[in-house]
């Protein structure tokens, strides 16, 4: 097999905002594997700020796996744990050599194009009055799940849009989901969290910072809104920790991002953990390009989870890759596997 690497930077139409920083572009990688007549990509792409392997040995660390893999390293021998955007990409380009079709990680119905994922509409934060108005487009746009980004504006500001919100759609017609990004301190958490219960959402994802599982523990266990872990899953071992953290937290749901997951084995762990503490889940994307976005929605779509997945990222960026990925209606569709157009 040969190994080959490739940059790319996407540029935001707008910069992406969060609680904890703002993005103006996101770097990457096309990893592109060639084997006999068969070529596999796989994205490549630390979350700045979020992923444990965005540090700066990752590109020393990067260029050099691929010189020992193009020496006849065993893809399978490089452990990764702590590299999980590089086993991410490598799994999926390999993944990708196991197909006939180009552009398959996983063959069904959706990598088709004969069926389309459900998705929330993701609203950044900005103003009242733009998050209002980027509300309005997305359900004239067709969603019916909505995902707001809080924790940066006053939480009395953050309330009112959202009361704003239900005063114009009700929950009978749009589902409300909002991510804090660990915004909200420990001791004021649970106050918080009583006050978004009355624009009656669907769930909260990671009110605190992750690493505080007691106080974590003790929100889901009183909390009166559904409570999702995110970052808390990141640099957790599935098989060797994640049953003790889920049975210490209980939360209501988990949110799976295979791109800072460390790939899809260790997101199907993630799920079979889930099932067994009778919490539900839903898959997101990590800013991930087209490439990386397609991998994902092709998993996400054998999985048969009738929820609104998070894949609507890839209408962020000015310069994403050409792809069959479109969203209708609220819906994500690969209007089959031809259109793709990738710097390799």
């Amino acid at each position: 097999m040969i190994f080959q690497l490739h940059p790319f930077e996407l540029e935001f139409k707008v910069p992406a905002k969060t609680s904890r920083n703002t993005l103006n572009h996101k770097k990457g990688f096309v990893l592109k594997v060639v084997s006999g007549e068969k070529t596999g990509y796989g994205e490549i792409s630390p979350f700045p700020g979020l992923s444990m392997d965005d540090r700066d040995n990752f590109h020393t660390y990067l260029t050099e796996l691929i010189d020992q893999l193009n020496g006849g390293l065993n893809p399978s021998e490089p452990e990764l744990k702590d590299w999980p955007s590089i086993r991410f990409g490598l799994e999926s380009a390999l993944l990708q050599l196991k197909h006939d079709n180009p552009f398959t990680w996983f063959n069904g119905p959706f990598s088709r194009g004969e069926s389309g994922i459900p998705i929330n509409g993701l609203i950044w934060m900005a103003s009242r009055e733009d998050m209002l108005k980027q509300v309005e487009q997305k359900v004239a746009q067709g969603f019916t799940c909505i995902k707001l980004k809080i924790g940066a504006l006053d939480f009395d500001e953050e309330c009112r849009m959202l009361e704003s919100i239900r005063e114009r759609y009700s929950a009978f017609r749009i589902e409300l989901r909002v991510d804090a990004n660990g915004a909200f301190h420990p001791d004021d958490a649970a106050a918080a969290l009583r006050d978004l219960s009355r624009f009656e959402l669907h769930s909260i994802e990671q009110p605190i910072r992750q690493g505080n599982p007691d106080a974590m523990a003790r929100l889901c266990r009183e909390t009166p809104l559904p409570v999702a872990l995110d970052e808390e899953l990141l640099g957790i071992d599935p098989w060797a920790e994640g049953a003790g953290l889920l049975q210490v937290i209980h939360p209501q749901y988990l949110i799976l991002k295979p791109g800072l997951l460390g790939g899809f084995r260790v997101s199907d762990a993630w799920i079979d953990l889930a099932t067994r503490q009778d919490a539900g889940w839903w898959i997101t994307s990590a800013l991930e390009s087209n490439l990386g976005l397609a991998a994902i929605a092709q998993y996400t779509a054998s999985k048969k989870n009738p929820l609104p997945q998070g894949l609507g990222t890839g209408q962020l960026y000015t310069n994403n890759f050409p792809s069959p990925l479109n969203i209708r209606n609220g819906w994500l569709y690969s209007d089959g596997l031809d259109g793709w157009q990738l710097p390799v």
